[in-house]
């Protein structure tokens, strides 16, 4: 789950990409309105956190430009203006979720885990295939009844192809969900982590489309 930050507070960045990383996130970071707006056209997010006092503009002002140009994009709201009137005109700002400083970064990536959920228009926060669920909390899960861990990698991969089991993933796709833009890209990590994912969930699970990308295969009948 790929999630931009924008907060103008060096130490609070640095701790949130850092933080939601630990969490599973790949975390990019901006600290102002024109570096975001330019991330947000450049790259695919699955969520936002963004601060509403920033140097150069509102983050309200930010989000409601946001929708007006069409975007359904997650956005939780992040800031010391805590008060019901300020909650309020973020929410009708076009806000998934607001959350008042200081905060507590467990309940943080609880809520953008429950955020991006809505806007996939799913209830359940597992994930489910062939056999296999995962737990996005817990970046962990079972297959066929037994449990197995995964590194925060592996588990980025794996919760990419099954938010979307019928979809073709290319590598660029996915190696743009594990990498954030400080992170140098490594030549055959995709291949190495799907390697070790089809070890622990089974060969036939992760189907290689040649000169495509990868996906789930098919469903099996359950009865």
């Amino acid at each position: 789950m790929r999630i931009l930050i924008v907060e103008d507070d060096d130490l609070l960045l640095n701790g949130l990409t850092v933080g939601l990383r630990l969490k599973g996130f790949t975390a990019d970071a901006v600290s102002n309105c024109d570096d975001a707006r330019i991330a947000l056209s450049d790259a695919a997010f699955d969520g936002v956190v963004l601060d509403v006092m920033l140097p150069d503009g509102s983050g309200i002002d930010l989000l409601r430009a946001l929708r007006q140009s069409g975007s359904c994009i997650p956005v939780l709201l992040l800031t010391a203006r805590d008060q019901v009137p300020d909650r309020i005109a973020g929410l009708d700002a076009g806000a998934d979720d607001y959350l008042g400083k200081p905060f507590d970064l467990e309940e943080l990536a609880a809520r953008l885990r429950a955020i991006v959920r809505r806007a996939e228009g799913r209830a359940s926060p597992l994930l489910h295939w062939n056999g296999v669920t995962i737990d996005p909390a817990r970046m962990d899960g079972q297959a066929r009844g037994k449990a197995f861990h995964l590194s925060r990698r592996e588990f980025t991969i794996l919760h990419a192809l099954m938010d979307r089991p019928g979809t073709i993933l290319a590598k660029s796709v996915l190696e743009e969900r594990l990498y954030g833009w400080q992170e140098e890209v490594e030549s055959n990590t995709i291949e190495v982590h799907i390697h070790k994912l089809r070890a622990k969930l089974g060969a036939d699970f992760i189907e290689t489309v040649r000169g495509v990308g990868y996906r789930l295969a098919p469903q099996r009948d359950q009865s």
